[in-house]
């Protein structure tokens, strides 16, 4: 099968600086994949690369098959959605209008106008933000802001989401509704790479997870392969243990005070 999601060996240097460093990854249809690391470590270069919008230094990335380098804007958009760091753009277009926006790919699609303002519903209800469809952008909050950049690449119904931080302004309560769509998107086939600045939340709801580094790549696994006390004190330059969750099947990452003894 092929991967739905794919990296090799990529690099990206700007000037003298080294960004991301001959990082490989790889996330099926169906996976959830979170990328995680400290400021500056490359994730969102990573996920640009990703996504078509970086032409890596040496390496390659694929969706699907196609070459991100190389693929046209139209066939990207086909293959992928990415939501960046800013979400979207703050303007006067009302919240419908902004996740309609992402049904473009599909305006050559042999669809009734009705299918398509009923995917562009459900994706505004899933992500909790239907009660705000006739309100502009400018006026919501920053956390109403990210889901509804967030109902737009649903509603564009792609095989492969590429999210920045898609938790990033979110309330508690928001941040599980969240991750719980993107698990219930993850169980009909798509592929999700995601970052997380969350560890916990990652812990919770990946399936793998990639941890940079200096734009290199520290450990590649499940999150509990990745996420050790050890391995995290050296990444985040903070000393962390790590427990078993409590109540869901998942590591509990825990900070700690630097005079407080090692587990």
């Amino acid at each position: 099968m092929t991967p739905a999601v794919r990296a090799e060996e990529v690099t990206y240097r700007r000037g003298q600086a080294t960004l991301v460093d001959r990082v490989s990854l790889m996330a099926e249809a169906g996976d959830i994949l979170g990328i995680v690391g400290p400021n500056g470590s490359g994730k969102t270069t990573l996920l640009r690369i990703l996504a078509g919008d970086l032409v890596p230094s040496a390496g390659h990335a694929w969706i699907q098959q196609a070459d991100t380098s190389h693929a046209t804007l139209q066939r990207l958009a086909e293959l992928r959605a990415y939501l960046g760091p800013d979400g979207v753009a703050i303007n006067p277009f009302s919240v419908r209008d902004v996740v309609t926006m992402g049904r473009h790919p599909h305006r050559r699609a042999m669809m009734e106008v009705g299918e398509h303002e009923a995917i562009v519903e459900s994706a505004m209800e899933r992500t909790d933000v239907i009660h705000l469809a006739n309100r502009e952008m400018d006026s919501l909050s920053t956390g109403e802001q990210q889901r509804a950049g967030l109902a737009r690449v649903i509603a564009q119904e792609t095989p492969v989401l590429l999210l920045d931080e898609p938790t990033s302004a979110l309330d508690i309560g928001h941040q599980e509704t969240v991750m719980t769509v993107l698990r219930s998107l993850a169980r009909q086939g798509t592929a999700i790479v995601a970052i997380l600045h969350d560890l916990n939340l990652a812990a919770a709801h990946t399936d793998r997870l990639i941890l940079l580094d200096h734009g290199a790549a520290a450990a590649v696994g499940t999150p509990a392969e990745v996420l050790t006390g050890e391995r995290l004190s050296a990444v985040y330059r903070q000393p962390m243990q790590i427990m078993p969750h409590p109540y869901r099947n998942c590591p509990l990452v825990l900070t700690v005070d630097s005079a407080d003894p090692p587990a």
